[in-house]
Order: structure tokens, then sequence, then C-alpha cells
């Protein structure tokens, strides 16, 4: 996911992150059952956690970045579609009158 959400490929971050849910929930359960590690094995589980949380929140950022541009594009855009309706409306109702014929002597 992080991968993906690194290169910009926010298509695929979606479609692995309904696999990285499930698979939580299926390591969620093995907390329900009180299992004797050793010692090692508690300190590779500690180092696993702590590098999913630093992905998830490099995730969480680049999301809200994307977030933020997405809303500055549409923001943009709707400002063109305003402009676009204003100018569009005074190029249907204004006249252009050619100099030539306006200042013909009579």
């Amino acid at each position: 996911m992080l991968k993906s959400a690194r290169e910009a490929d926010w298509e695929a971050l979606i479609d692995l992150q309904s696999s990285y849910l499930a698979q939580v929930e299926t390591l969620r359960h093995f907390d329900d059952e009180p299992m004797l590690l050793g010692q090692e094995a508690d300190g590779r589980k500690a180092e696993l956690l702590k590098q999913l949380l630093e992905s998830d929140q490099e995730i969480r950022q680049r999301l809200m970045d994307r977030r933020h541009e997405l809303t500055q594009m549409i923001s943009g855009s709707r400002q063109q579609l305003a402009l676009s309706r204003t100018y569009s409306f005074y190029q249907e109702t204004s006249e252009v009158i050619e100099a030539a014929q306006r200042f013909k002597s009579t």
C-alpha cells in the first residue's frame, strides 16, 4: 500500500486496502487468544507493529495531500466554469460592430 501511495497509484491503493483490512481483522483474532511468545518474537512483533504504524501515517499524509490537490483542482474548475459562463453570456448578448461601418462617412 505504501508503494502505491508513493507512486500515486490511487486505484491500486484502494484495491489493496480491502485486502489489508481483512488481514488486520484476521490478526485481531489472534490477540484475543493469549499466546506465549518468546522475548525475541515479542520484540519482532513490536517492531512490525511500529513499521505498520509508520507506513500507515505516511499513507494517510499522502492521501491528505492528494485530497488537498483535488480540492484545489475542483476549486479551479469551478472558477473556470463561472468565468466561462459569464463570458459566454456577454458574447451571446453583445453585438460586434465593425469599425469600418461605424465610422463610415455618409
